[in-house]
């Protein structure tokens, strides 16, 4: 590979705290030197220069939940066109989900995933095993199996493990080899046919809510499974302000469970449901996107508009606060997309009828970017820490030769994004690389943008001209 030095850039490396102005060296795919006035280290002859002042680079970010649908559900996305769009968001490495179709439940599913990544994976995938059976909550998965075939955790994501005794043994069999178990946390049978978060507006709207203690309550026993097994568990999605204040009460007694957060949780309340005039009269300014806007410049959408049906739903004002409170405090360590495409189609249905999820890959960092660090809640370092080296401590994720990943160091792998943190651009649906445009961000103003991304020193997404979009670095 051909050498590639980032000339005075700020590097950021969450990983050790690093955060000055240096150049970065790149040879054969991995970081080879990090420091001021580069240009004459050995190692930069005939190296391509690639001036990044004003950018910042980091590690690449790492998202531990994506759903990339293959294998069975290649109408709303694929492995190639996931990975191109997470490219594009700044991303080396997503870890995928087991609710396809069949799920990822025995070592030849999760053969079959690592041979289609292996050939049209745009950047690193890792998997994620079901806890149970097609993921029907009965019978437990070889997860023994599982492990040695490769995946870096289990989940029946999408689904929860309603039996808490099937779900004891999970955690003791995940223990044994070294897993995190990760779980989707609703108790069905508070939830049942539910749409929406339970509250004023799905009183308004006349749809079926979806109450906070639903989720509270899996988180409950989840806390206490943690504590009686030692494993660790990470309670996906947190979306509710008493499910944050019993992950920080178990957190301070030492239990190993830990959370994480999605931006359209910090982003939205359960109020845009009612249409745009609804949400932005409730939290007029609240959102910093809003005062990117001029007035009468703010993104329109009707009432019941599916794209803002997702699972957890958009909560309470009250809730995304505590969202936020999580982050800033650290009780929620990472964030992540919960990327989850879905054909037009299914969703220009009615609301009740409609699936859940919506995509994000392309917008989850600017959206971090833009409602976390321009609004003041968390320093630029800690906004790529929950991006970075927290999501790639917590499963342990490595490169083929067994090189930490969400690092900026010497030895490290040349996983990379540069951005730039100012950067004011609109989010449109219609110019996504995903096959699905389920998004509710259509139009959102954003500040702060991935320009460039390389994989092992090779650029797999660009928008500098002093790169290529594609090619060896």
């Amino acid at each position: 590979m051909q050498a590639l030095l980032l000339r005075g850039g700020r590097v950021m490396d969450p990983a050790s705290g690093f955060d000055a102005t240096a150049d970065v060296l790149v040879r054969q795919g991995v970081v080879h030197a990090v420091g001021p006035d580069l240009a004459a280290h050995p190692g930069a002859r005939e190296a391509t220069v690639v001036d990044a002042a004003g950018l910042v680079v980091a590690p690449g970010l790492v998202d531990l939940h994506v759903h990339l649908r293959e294998p069975g559900q290649p109408a709303k996305e694929t492995i190639a066109a996931g990975t191109a769009a997470a490219a594009r968001g700044g991303f080396t490495t997503v870890v995928c989900m087991p609710n396809t179709s069949p799920a990822i439940d025995s070592a030849a599913q999760v053969a079959l995933v690592q041979d289609k990544v292996r050939r049209e994976a745009r950047i690193r995938v890792e998997i994620a095993g079901a806890i149970t059976v097609g993921r029907q909550g009965e019978e437990l998965a070889p997860i023994g199996s599982l492990a040695k075939a490769g995946v870096v955790a289990i989940t029946d994501d999408g689904d929860c493990v309603q039996n808490n005794e099937l779900m004891r043994r999970a955690l003791e069999y995940a223990q044994m080899f070294g897993l995190v178990v990760m779980d989707h946390c609703q108790d069905f049978d508070l939830t049942e046919d539910a749409v929406m978060h339970e509250g004023r507006w799905s009183l308004r709207l006349g749809l079926r809510g979806w109450p906070a203690v639903g989720e509270d309550i899996i988180v409950a026993r989840n806390i206490i499974l943690a504590e009686f097994t030692r494993t660790p568990v990470h309670c996906q999605h947190v979306s509710t302000a008493n499910a944050v204040q019993l992950l920080k009460r178990a957190q301070d007694r030492g239990v190993p469970i830990t959370g994480e957060a999605c931006p359209h949780h910090f982003t939205l309340t359960d109020a845009a449901l009612a249409g745009a005039g609804a949400f932005w009269a409730e939290d007029g300014r609240a959102t910093a996107a809003a005062g990117l806007l001029a007035a009468g410049e703010r993104p329109d959408w009707p009432s019941y508009d599916t794209n803002f049906k997702m699972n957890p739903p958009l909560r309470s004002a009250a809730d995304r606060a505590a969202i936020i409170e999580g982050l800033k405090s650290g009780i929620l360590t990472v964030l992540c997309s919960d990327h989850a495409p879905h054909c037009n189609y299914e969703k220009d249905v009615e609301f009740d009828e409609a699936p859940f999820g919506i995509t994000g890959l392309e917008t989850e960092f600017a959206l971090s970017l833009t409602e976390l660090y321009h609004a003041g809640h968390l320093p630029l370092l800690e906004v790529l820490r929950r991006f970075t080296a927290n999501p790639a401590r917590l499963l342990k994720l490595k490169d083929h030769a067994g090189r930490p990943l969400g690092e900026l160091a010497p030895g490290a792998p040349a996983d990379l994004v540069l951005l730039d943190p100012e950067a004011r651009w609109t989010y449109r649906r219609d110019e996504s690389l995903s096959r699905s445009w389920n998004s509710p961000f259509d139009g959102w103003p954003l500040r702060g943008r991935a320009l460039a991304t390389l994989l092992g020193g090779r650029v797999v997404h660009s928008g500098l001209p002093a790169l290529p979009a594609e090619g060896a670095a």
